[in-house]
């Protein structure tokens, strides 16, 4: 998506530097700020409109957007992500388009799998990260809370692997649903 033109690769590097951003506030603050995203959705839609003149590149946005939306905001109503992360999200399906941001959620859950598996080893240790893990198997609704009894997704910055998922999907060659 961010190759083949000056465009496309300044357009990347903006992509890239806003998301490194939030993922670093959210990594920091456990925060994604609310002017973030909306620079993030602006810049998207200015991008899309030099880079495709014909105006479906501005359609292909507002899908993106709202397959960002729609894949994330089951997980806000079920408080187990933040609403900045849903935000961060749908900002930059805006720059992706539908089919890339399909695949930057598939790509940002598994990170975010990771991410969770590594901050709970950190968290708990590994013995209780896998004692815990395998009693949610069975009973999921114990990854919500934390040692102390505070939600646990309150610690955890799940907009770091959000917007790696993004990335990944923005810097692919290719897009694997077309």
């Amino acid at each position: 998506m961010f190759s083949g033109s000056r465009l496309a690769l300044v357009g990347g590097g903006v992509f890239t530097l806003l998301l490194a951003f939030a993922a670093y506030g959210d990594l920091r603050t456990r925060r994604i700020r609310n002017w973030l995203v909306a620079v993030i959705a602006v810049s998207g839609l200015v991008y899309v409109a030099l880079a495709d003149s014909s105006g479906r590149g501005l359609l292909g946005s507002a899908e993106g957007f709202g397959i960002g939306l729609v894949c994330w905001l089951p997980f806000y109503l079920l408080g187990w992500l933040g609403a900045g992360d849903v935000k961060l999200y749908a900002a930059a399906g805006v720059w992706l388009g539908p089919a890339r941001a399909v695949e930057g959620a598939v790509i940002g859950a598994l990170a975010g799998a990771v991410l969770a598996v590594v901050w709970m080893i950190g968290v708990y240790g590994w013995k209780r990260s896998m004692s815990t893990l395998s009693v949610a198997t069975a009973a999921p609704s114990i990854l919500a809370q934390a040692p102390d009894g505070k939600e646990a997704r309150r610690t955890l910055p799940y907009g770091v692997a959000l917007a790696l998922g993004a990335l990944a999907a923005g810097w692919m060659p290719s897009s694997l649903l077309h």
